[in-house]
């Protein structure tokens, strides 16, 4: 068993934007062509304790070396408050001969980046006729910070970002982030969520909503709306949309918005297309230029396999993590000669 940690982890996917925005895009290929089992995820709740969960998503991706696994990850939003992160999260990979465990990865880091990469490769995707300048970013955690990180790798022409969150110090803090990490990069706070979706006509999502609490009204015509944390829009907002997803069947469940609109209308017809069709280059897609379009990707599986097996190539050669020998049983007899 080979044990990768943060440390090693973040050494491999460092300044490797481009590398995991190529893993991300070729596992939605591959999920939109039939490649990948993904039972649904798996969420452990506690009973009087309903804000706290731990999701398991179990994944194969299959290619010329197929992948399967599991992610296990915990969110426990008070964390932040103890200055702890809000989610942490194991990977684990399996052979594919065998079936045993092979390499155990801390996953958050994993985590977060697939969830930025998947939010910038859906950015450049679906452009308009007209280059993103600025995006408007509601929710300034560890996720929202990553999202832009990425987002400025694969839109060269983005100079200005508003952000707002519900707690002020925390938008201060993420917007001094910015402006140390990123100088050239024009950084403002907003003093409401309406004046960030009015901001610019890129707008993401990245809170820790557990319910509705936003509209499009905001939104200029032709907003693209990278809605990842997957509850803040309300489901008559969903309704007046075009909606794009990464896969129908796991976005329409545990509340988020999209459920709750399919719980409205009785039918997922509001929904017009899937992030792997769009990536389909015989059928290219232009969004909308008067009305708003929106993102809501579940967070498949797949591309936590993805670039948790980009990580386990990469350290190996490296030296990196440590090995476990002796984590898996001896073979039957094998004590015995």
């Amino acid at each position: 068993m080979l044990i990768l940690g943060s440390g090693d982890v973040h050494r491999v996917l460092d300044g490797a934007e481009t590398e995991v925005v190529a893993a991300v895009r070729r596992a939605y290929r591959l999920h939109d062509r039939g490649r990948t089992a993904l039972p649904h995820s798996v969420f452990l709740r506690f009973p009087d304790d309903p804000r706290n969960r731990i999701i398991g998503l179990p994944a194969y991706l299959g290619e010329d070396e197929p992948v399967a696994g599991i992610k296990w990850i915990a969110s426990f939003p008070g964390n932040t408050a103890c200055g702890l992160e809000r989610a942490s999260a194991a990977v684990i990979l399996n052979s594919m001969v065998t079936g045993q465990p092979e390499a155990l990865l801390e996953g958050s880091v994993i985590s977060a980046r697939r969830t930025a990469a998947s939010a910038a490769l859906a950015a450049a995707a679906l452009g308009s006729s007209v280059p993103e300048t600025g995006v408007s970013l509601i929710g300034c955690g560890v996720i929202g910070f990553e999202i832009l990180a990425y987002l400025r790798a694969v839109l060269p022409d983005l100079a200005a970002v508003t952000v707002f969150d519900l707690d002020r110090s925390r938008a201060e803090t993420f917007a001094d982030r910015c402006r140390a990490r990123w100088p050239a990069l024009k950084t403002e706070v907003a003093q409401s969520a309406e004046e960030t979706l009015a901001a610019h006509r890129l707008v993401c999502l990245a809170t820790t909503a557990a319910a509705p609490h936003l509209t499009t009204d905001a939104c200029r015509p032709g907003t693209l709306v990278l809605h990842v944390s997957l509850r803040d829009l309300t489901p008559e907002s969903i309704l007046s949309v075009v909606n794009v997803v990464d896969d129908a069947d796991h976005v329409c469940r545990e509340s988020t918005s999209l459920h709750l609109a399919e719980q409205l209308c009785g039918n997922r017809d509001f929904i017009d297309t899937s992030i792997g069709s769009v990536l389909n280059p015989e059928e290219p897609f232009r969004r909308r230029e008067d009305r708003v379009t929106v993102f809501s990707p579940f967070g498949l599986g797949t591309l936590d396999l993805a670039l948790a097996d980009l990580v386990r190539r990469r350290a190996e050669p490296l030296g990196l993590g440590t090995w476990a020998p002796d984590f898996l049983p001896e073979p039957a007899g094998a004590a015995f000669g």
